[in-house]
């Protein structure tokens, strides 16, 4: 059973939200199989040190983006949707959710959308090098 989940109550996002990050990353890849049991409730509060409640809400939500399911009396279980994006979709959650904080926090270290998209956009040349930008190109054709 996974015992790799971690917060940060000082981030400024919700610890349960960070389950949920955390539970979708680890199922994008792969470190979370299919029909692989997560901790219990009870488990995972008492090793992170949270109220059972937090994630409990963090378990249904996943339950909700049909990541989880559960089954009462016997646990949580990666669920085995057999949807060949879904995995796709987790990771594009999490990336969305950290540009959404890197935007957050450059706009409050007061970067004008300019001097942001210069910075994405060099970030960006980094990764993905020209090449990289054609062959997508070609791809979608």
């Amino acid at each position: 059973m996974p015992a790799f989940f971690t917060i940060d109550p000082r981030s400024g996002v919700p610890i349960y939200l960070q389950i949920i990050e955390q539970v979708k990353r680890s199922v994008a890849l792969g470190v979370l199989d299919v029909g692989e049991q997560l901790p219990t409730v009870k488990q995972l509060a008492k090793e992170l040190t949270v109220n059972p409640n937090t994630v409990a809400r963090a378990y249904r939500d996943l339950e909700h983006d049909g990541v989880i399911e559960t089954s009462p009396g016997r646990g949580s279980f990666v669920r085995a949707n057999g949807a060949p994006g879904a995995a796709r979709r987790a990771v594009a959650e999490v990336a969305a959710s950290a540009v959404e904080g890197a935007v957050r926090e450059a706009k409050s270290l007061g970067l004008t959308r300019r001097e942001l998209r210069e910075l994405v956009d060099h970030a960006l040349d980094r990764w993905y090098p020209e090449h990289d930008v054609l062959k997508e190109g070609e791809s979608n054709r």
